[in-house]
Formats: structure tokens, C-alpha cells, sequence
């Protein structure tokens, strides 16, 4: 039946003669509005016609297991001075906003369901070879675990105020500083590709750390301001305010000095 035609049902059965009763009747029968409204915007959306890959579909994309679903903010296009970009020359921003998240996964030895850290609307920052593409709706989506996203961020710009950490994750501003050997050579810090990618650096954000079996929180050894080394290569780059930092596992952060 069409939610019109409930309501004017409903309407029709409470319209007792005096006021005193359409006030309680209406009372009565508030909660079971408010629950028809539910009803009818759920089976909206379950309707509702989308498309994936160019592909009518009944209803939206739900994620299962501990897949997040993402909607990415495009392809830049030129450069921060105005610089046109074709081709292969075009970035590939791998950051986007949360469309729907999965249930979560269950701990491997306890069971215990582990819930993603993600809401929808957040905007989340992940690795560049992670994750599925999607088209939906005309729009590219990616289906990515929730474990693969780096960091998470309010807002539509990526800031350093406005990102948060993650699970046992650690958020470090490299050195980036040139560096001298042993015997007195001066090596030039390499950057991304290079066989020098910095590992040592500062501590600037903690996540609030790992699920144990039982369900509790595993507190983290490192805290903000802490000087550590790092794993080489164990850490994903992240540029922040024009700044060079690593999202590291906080289990492949090996010393503080």
C-alpha cells in the first residue's frame, strides 16, 4: 500500500468527537508514523535504480565483511601554478568521502567482531595501488578494506589539524634533512624512489591502538613529540601542508632516541 494512502487511513481513525481524544489518539499513533516514514524511505532507497558499470541496479552498493566504500574526488588536472596536465603526466588522488561502510571483521582467534573505524561522510586518505575500481552512477567509487586507509580527515581539505590516525597507526613527520655518512659523505635525501627514504623522524600523531582478542585496546608505545626510527619502507607517504610524512604500523616503529 502507498504511504499516502496509510496515512489518510490512519488520519480517518483518529477523528473522535471530542479534543481531549484526537490529542491521546494522535499520541497513539505518532509512533507508528514516524516508524511509516522509516519504512517508506527504506524501501525508497531499496528501489531506487543505480548504475554500476553502465549496468542498471536495484538499490545501493553495500559493502560486506570490512570493505569501505569510497567516493573519490577525481583526477587532478594541473598543477598548484596553473600548469595543464595530459595523459599520463595526470595525478591520481587516492583520497575520497565514505559512502557506506561495511559490518566489520571478526578477530582470527576470538571471533570478536571488529568494527571500522569509519563513518559515512568521513573523508579518508588510502594506499595508491589499494582498493577496487568502481563505476557508479557515472562516478568512480573504490571498494577498499578498511585496514588499507592511512588516515582519515574532516573536511575537504587535507590538513594536518584536521587528520586523525587510525587502529595502531602512527603518524610521523620524516627528516628530511640532508644526511652524512660515516666517513663523510653527504647523501642527498632521495625521496620516494630513492634508496635513502628517510626513516627516523617525529611523532605528530597516534592512533588510539590495536584490538586484542578480548576486545580491549592495546595501548600505544609511542606518543607525539616522540623522536623515533622506523622501518625502511615500512611507512606510506603522506604529503601534509607541503610536508613529508609516513602513516607507520606502530609494530614496525623500532626504537625512540
Amino acid at each position: 500500500m502507498r504511504f499516502d494512502v496509510i496515512v489518510a487511513t490512519l488520519l480517518a481513525a483518529v477523528a473522535p468527537s471530542d479534543g481531549f481524544a484526537v490529542v491521546s489518539s494522535t499520541r497513539r499513533v505518532g509512533v507508528s508514523f514516524a516508524t511509516l516514514l522509516r519504512a517508506e524511505t527504506e524501501t525508497a532507497e531499496a528501489t531506487k535504480t543505480n548504475t554500476l558499470e553502465g549496468r542498471e541496479i536495484q538499490g545501493d552498493i553495500v559493502p560486506l565483511n570490512n570493505f569501505v566504500l569510497v567516493k573519490t574526488v577525481g583526477v587532478v588536472e594541473k598543477t598548484d601554478s596553473g600548469i595543464m596536465l595530459a595523459g599520463s603526466e595526470k595525478v591520481v588522488k587516492t583520497k575520497g568521502k565514505v559512502v557506506s561502510v561495511g559490518p566489520g571483521r571478526t578477530h582470527q582467534e576470538t571471533g570478536r567482531s571488529i568494527e571500522i573505524p569509519f563513518l559515512n561522510g568521513d573523508s579518508v586518505l588510502y594506499g595508491e595501488y589499494d582498493g577496487i575500481e568502481l563505476d557508479f552512477n557515472g562516478e568512480t567509487h573504490m571498494l577498499v578494506r578498511d585496514t588499507d586507509v592511512l588516515i582519515k580527515y574532516s573536511g575537504d581539505t587535507l590538513t594536518l589539524d584536521a587528520v586523525d590516525v587510525v587502529r595502531d597507526m602512527v603518524l610521523i613527520e620524516v627528516d628530511a634533512k640532508d644526511q652524512t655518512t660515516a666517513g663523510g659523505v653527504l647523501l642527498a635525501d632521495a625521496g620516494r624512489d630513492g634508496s635513502n627514504r628517510p626513516s627516523t623522524g617525529t611523532v605528530v600523531k597516534v592512533g588510539p591502538g590495536k584490538m586484542a582478542g578480548d576486545g580491549s585496546i592495546l595501548p600505544m608505545r609511542a606518543k607525539v613529540g616522540d623522536r623515533v626510527k622506523f622501518r625502511d619502507y615500512a611507512g606510506n607517504e603522506v604529503d601534509i601542508d607541503k610536508k613529508q610524512y609516513s602513516v607507520v604500523p606502530m609494530e614496525d616503529v623500532m626504537a625512540m632516541f
